[in-house]
């Protein structure tokens, strides 16, 4: 099980990032821009899932370079990465980090902040990779 501790510490180790917050839950940016971010499931969220409880848990929502990396990750490992109907046509995923490794987070977290890091940075250190 991945904590959200250990998401601000493999975020923070990152070039540039930064730790911040935005409607009481914790994010992680790269010059301005959020590239990871807890974000615990609204009321309208836990509405759509009907009947079904959703999973529980802390849940991290990490960008993507687009939609098609989006399909790719949650194809990977559909045990820990998803989407919900709110992010419908949206380049991020989101992390049941109760059922992901130390790794798949580290690697979503990179990805991330190489999707939102300036091409100047993100050139400089995407040889270092996760």
């Amino acid at each position: 099980m991945v904590t959200l501790d250990d998401v601000a510490a493999l975020a923070s180790a990152l070039p540039g990032a930064t730790e911040g917050e935005r409607h009481g839950n914790r994010t992680w940016s790269v010059a301005g821009k959020v590239f990871a971010w807890e974000r615990p499931f609204s009321k309208a969220d836990i509405k759509r899932y009907g009947d079904e409880a959703p999973p529980a848990g802390p849940i991290l929502a990490v960008s993507v370079a687009d939609l098609g990396e989006k399909e790719a990750i949650i194809a990977a490992n559909p045990r820990a990465f998803f989407t919900i109907s709110h992010f419908d046509g949206y380049a991020a995923v989101l992390v049941h980090l109760t059922k992901a490794t130390k790794k798949a987070v580290r690697d979503a977290l990179w990805d991330g902040w190489l999707a939102c890091a300036p091409e100047k940075l993100a050139s400089e250190h995407s040889s270092n990779g996760a």
